[in-house]
């Protein structure tokens, strides 16, 4: 499609990932994921096989096949059936427009299993943890269809706490989203990665103290504050697990 006709597609979606589509088209997206890929420390991809669990738009899915995966398969359910405010419109157009060979199926994380999509060397888990009621049962299927390596990146709260702990959100206690439903600690998340299976599991990105309350700082000077005590125990953390 020629570029005029692709931007005026792209304009009709809400999209969730910023990302280019080719020809001088930019998506704007809430998330600018472009921006926090270096935090996931994904490794090389070459010849890998690649599970992008919650792709929404699909931007991790389309990056890992950048990155030269052999075969890249996105899932999502909740967003790519209108459950929130995203569809799929966006992932689709964005495969068309960049000539993409990613596959797709729609399907919950509660129905992943090595019979319903096989097994993976590396699993995208980002994103949607926090997201789910069952948390552990989650991670439970996430494991199943993982060969090598998972990378998660989540919703973390309770930092402060050393111990395994984790917050529930029983309204919109988080973010104003009543889709948010659990904010575990960031050794909470790695003993439930053990639990479920992985051999190794490691933080490999977190904002340090200091770095937290800096972005409390920011946001505040700029009127967009929060309570102090909340940035400091509330962010996002991303873990590598691993099997075997």
């Amino acid at each position: 499609m020629d570029a005029q006709t692709l931007r005026d597609r792209a304009g009709s979606i809400a999209w969730y990932h910023s990302m280019d589509l080719g020809q001088g088209v930019q998506t704007r997206g809430i998330s600018d994921a472009r921006r926090g890929l270096k935090r996931l420390q994904i490794p090389d991809l070459h010849g890998k096989t690649v599970l992008d669990v919650g792709a929404w738009d699909g931007f991790y899915s389309f990056e890992a096949e950048r990155r030269g995966a052999a075969r890249v398969l996105a899932t999502d359910s909740f967003s790519w059936d209108g459950g929130g405010w995203g569809r799929k419109d966006g992932f689709e157009l964005a495969r068309e427009a960049l000539g993409s060979k990613v596959e797709d199926r729609n399907i919950d994380v509660l129905e992943l299993s090595p019979e319903n999509v096989g097994t993976f060397d590396v699993v995208f888990f980002l994103g949607v943890l926090y997201h789910m009621r069952h948390p552990m049962l989650a991670l439970e299927h996430v494991a199943s269809v993982t060969k090598e390596l998972l990378i998660l990146e989540t919703e973390v709260d309770l930092m402060l706490t050393r111990s395994p702990a984790a917050a529930f959100y029983p309204d919109v206690e988080l973010n104003e989203d009543p889709t948010n439903w659990w904010g575990p600690n960031p050794a909470a998340v790695v003993g439930m990665l053990r639990a479920v299976g992985f051999e190794r599991a490691e933080v490999v990105w977190k904002r340090p103290l200091a770095m937290r309350a800096g972005k409390w700082a920011y946001r505040t000077a700029r009127r967009r504050g929060e309570p102090l005590m909340r940035s400091l125990r509330n962010d996002r953390c991303v873990f590598h697990a691993w099997k075997g």
